[in-house]
């Protein structure tokens, strides 16, 4: 399962897992809101939207390239 770490209203998040959808992932993307999280907020609140899987994390700003590279660097299927 691949984190998306957001918040609610953010719209650099909605881009991020547009993007996600866009490349056939958004099924395998689990939306993490960090506004409930003090930890998560103090890690990720100026640097959201962030997606992690296993550790390895790809911060935004990304592109569609850049995340196919992500997920082909980590092994992760789409399409």
């Amino acid at each position: 399962m691949i984190t998306l770490y957001s918040t609610e209203g953010c719209h650099l998040c909605e881009m991020a897992f547009e993007l996600c959808q866009q490349i056939g992932i958004a099924n395998k993307v689990e939306t993490v809101d960090i506004a409930f999280d003090e930890e998560l907020f103090l890690r990720y609140g100026v640097t959201i939207p962030v997606l992690n899987y296993q550790g390895q994390e790809l911060n935004w700003p990304f592109d569609l390239q850049e995340l196919q590279h992500w997920l082909d660097s980590n092994g992760i299927t789409y399409r």
